[in-house]
C-alpha cells in the first residue's frame, strides 16, 4: 500500500533530496502546487505569476514511516517561520506549505503546527500553509533528482547537502541503510 504526502518548503532540490533519505519512501518528484495556471513551467513560477510553489510529492509506504514522522523531518528541514523565503531564496514560490490529501493529515498537520506554537518550538510563529491539495504539476525533467545528478553544484553543496547532514544525524533510525 502506498500513501502520498506534498511538502513546500523552499527550493524543492534540497526538499526532495533530504525526504528521499528516508527508509519507505518510494519517489519524491519535485514539482508545483497551490497555484491558479494550468501546467507552469519553472520560469513562470519564478516570475510569480502562477501562484505555485516549489513542491515535493512523495509516495510512501505507511508501513515503513508514518505521515507524523514525515511531518517532523519536514519541519526540520526548512524554516517554517519565514514568509515566502527558505535561505537564500525569497518568492511566494518558496512558501512553507503542507498540501494535504486527506482530513487525517490535515489534522495531523494542524495539530503539529500548534504543538510547536503552543511550545514556542521555533521561536516565531509558523507561517506554513494548510491547504487541500488540488493539483500537482511535476516539474520540467532536469529538476528531478537535481541533487543525484549534481551533487558538486554549488547550491547543492551550500543547501542541500547541509539538509542532508542534518536529516541522517538526527533522524538515523528512519534513514534508509542504503543510504547511510
Amino acid at each position: 500500500m502506498t500513501e502520498t504526502a506534498t511538502f513546500a518548503g523552499g527550493c524543492f532540490w534540497c526538499v526532495e533530496a533530504a525526504l528521499k533519505e528516508l527508509e519507505g519512501v518510494q519517489s519524491a518528484t519535485s514539482g508545483y502546487c497551490g497555484g491558479h495556471v494550468d501546467d507552469p513551467g519553472y520560469r513562470e513560477v519564478c516570475r510569480e505569476t502562477t501562484g505555485h510553489a516549489e513542491a515535493v510529492q512523495v509516495e510512501y509506504d505507511p508501513d515503513r514511516i508514518s505521515y507524523a514522522d514525515l511531518l517532523e523531518v519536514f519541519f526540520t528541514i526548512h524554516t517554517p517561520t519565514t514568509k515566502d523565503r527558505e535561505g537564500p531564496d525569497v518568492g511566494s514560490q518558496y512558501r512553507s506549505a503542507i498540501y494535504y490529501h486527506n482530513e487525517e493529515q490535515r489534522d495531523l498537520a494542524a495539530n503539529y503546527v500548534q504543538a510547536m506554537e503552543d511550545s514556542g518550538g521555533y521561536g516565531d510563529p509558523m507561517v506554513t500553509e494548510l491547504v487541500a491539495i488540488e493539483r500537482f504539476w511535476v516539474a520540467e525533467e532536469y529538476h528531478q533528482d537535481y541533487f543525484e545528478k549534481k551533487p558538486a553544484d554549488a547550491y547543492c553543496r551550500m543547501h542541500a547537502q547541509p539538509k542532508l547532514k542534518k536529516v541522517r544525524e538526527r533522524f538515523a533510525e528512519l534513514v534508509g541503510s542504503q543510504r547511510t
